[in-house]
């Protein structure tokens, strides 16, 4: 009897701690419902900010030991910031051009300095790229990173908090802030979690090499705002300066866009971040932060300064030419297959900056697509290469060959992603290759003949590249074990595959949407 008194008190037990249990997760739910929707009210921008700003903090109270539970947070996080700023997309209304989504906070008003957001048609999509790639570095990260999981975690998640900052902040002085920031978490991250003995030697030069460009930018930006007395980037973009004025802020911006292109001489910090860095920052590197420098001449140098725009074009594309040129031709020369995509990359992006100086629309469309395509196809091709050096610990290429007998999916995935970055026609870069191609040639036939050279080097070192990697005998003598990809490998190739052939066959979904945007900045240009 004293047994079934027991079990039904221990069953009403049972019952009510389940109730009590149920009444606070109903709470909590309807509290964070309700301040969810409060924000929402405010301003979506604003709530993808914040969001991701509680996901980092809710990382910093989980006990680092348990390094499986952050790695998964820190990705169904990710995941959730990149679906909500596919809603940026749905929600857009691009049909003027203008800015969508705009909200104005007061942070030093006595000065005249407000926190102002906004996205048009040239921000939406480095917005959406910087949370696509996010997620896909973590996951490639699974395995590869077991020191300091935690802190990894949060810094990836600070950085594209930065990043989106920088993409939708409509203020000078916010700008600068958020441009010069994303400098801290990625010299940690390559500094601390760097794969070889130079990391620390890489990560000081990364940092100076952008700080020292930066410094001139931010002489430029006091300068704008003593003499207008705002930093709104709204206000300033129907603001006309005198040509003299023009020059200068013009040099002064260009000065920090030039380093984070990179263009000649100023790109020697990449490769050697690049080699060094482990496989999430590469992509961070390559995807993310080489756009910076044309994200910010598309946004100030081209509205605020047309006159210098055009007195210093002949300068850009001597500057293009010759950077296209040497990294080419120094790419086809590398053993480290990390350096390869890395001055690839450099060439890359100087024939972007083409398209950027040529005052009509195809050319900066073509540019800003190829920015998009370059993301995608660049990052792809630095996960490749972490696959191979997680396995093999090696990228010098003279140890590989003969990888498509034993790696057969991985060899498959790498030549989609080499076709790609050489723009084979159906793949993403082939389409910001032709637009960039057709706005050079309205502009300047002798640059678009010289700009030629760079691409078809581009296609010699990349199959030669691939050759050299995948066919031929396997080197036993260097390699001991084979083991083509992984379900967890797989699932981060396969989205960009996706991206490399829908951007390619169907770009119009892009290029609406630009368009608008592009054309409002051509007419205030002109």
């Amino acid at each position: 009897m004293l047994g079934l008194k027991k079990k039904v008190l221990d069953f009403f037990i049972i019952i009510l701690v389940f109730f009590i249990k149920f009444l606070i997760i109903f709470f909590l739910v309807e509290i964070f419902l309700n301040l969810f929707f409060y924000l929402f009210s405010l301003n979506f921008l604003l709530d993808i900010i914040l969001l991701l700003l509680f996901f980092i903090l809710f990382l910093c109270f989980i006990p680092r030991e348990e390094s499986i539970k952050i790695k998964q947070y820190s990705l169904c996080f990710s995941i959730v910031i990149f679906i909500l700023t596919l809603f940026l997309w749905i929600f857009y209304n691009g049909e003027l051009g203008e800015f969508s989504f705009v909200l104005h906070l007061s942070w030093l008003k006595m000065f005249n300095i407000y926190y102002s957001v906004g996205i048009d048609g040239i921000s939406i999509f480095f917005i959406i790229l910087t949370t696509f790639l996010i997620p896909i570095c973590i996951l490639a990260s699974w395995e590869s990173i077991q020191y300091k999981v935690k802190e990894f975690m949060i810094l990836l998640l600070i950085t594209e908090f930065l990043l989106i900052n920088v993409f939708i902040v409509l203020d000078l002085f916010f700008f600068y802030i958020f441009f010069e920031g994303v400098l801290i978490p990625m010299f940690l991250i390559i500094g601390l979690w760097g794969s070889r003995q130079r990391k620390i030697h890489a990560a000081y030069q990364f940092f100076f090499f952008t700080l020292l460009g930066s410094i001139i930018m931010l002489l430029g930006i006091i300068v704008i705002y003593v003499e207008m007395g705002t930093s709104d980037i709204q206000v300033l973009i129907h603001t006309t300066f005198t040509y003299e004025r023009q020059l200068f802020l013009w040099f002064a911006f260009f000065c920090s866009f030039a380093v984070k292109v990179p263009m000649i001489p100023v790109h020697i910090w990449l490769p050697e971040a690049h080699v060094e860095a482990p496989t999430a920052g590469s992509v961070i590197l390559a995807g993310i932060l080489l756009k910076l420098g044309v994200y910010g001449i598309i946004r100030i140098l081209i509205p605020m300064f047309p006159d210098a725009m055009i007195y210093f074009t002949p300068l850009v594309f001597t500057m293009c030419i010759i950077g296209i040129i040497y990294s080419a031709a120094t790419t086809i020369r590398q053993i480290d297959l990390k350096k390869t995509i890395a001055y690839s990359s450099v060439a890359h992006m100087n024939y972007a900056m083409l398209g950027l100086f040529t005052n009509n629309g195809q050319g900066i469309e073509g540019c800003l697509y190829f920015m998009l395509g370059h993301g995608v196809v660049s990052s792809a091709l630095f996960l490749c290469i972490g696959m191979l050096y997680d396995r093999y610990h090696t990228r010098n290429i003279l140890y590989y060959g003969g990888l498509v007998h034993v790696m057969p999916v991985y060899s498959i995935f790498f030549l989609i992603f080499v076709l790609a970055n050489i723009g084979l026609p159906g793949t993403v870069n082939f389409i910001g290759e032709f637009l960039v191609m057709v706005g050079v040639w309205r502009s300047n036939t002798i640059v678009i003949f010289f700009g030629s050279i760079g691409m078809i080097l581009g296609a010699v070192y990349a199959i030669w590249m691939y050759n050299r990697i995948v066919f031929g005998a396997i080197r036993f003598y260097s390699l001991e074990y084979f083991v083509d990809i992984n379900r967890r490998e797989f699932l981060v190739l396969a989205p960009l595959v996706f991206l490399v052939f829908f951007m390619g066959i169907y770009p119009m979904c892009f290029l609406e949407i630009m368009n608008m945007s592009i054309n409002n900045y051509i007419f205030i240009y002109n």
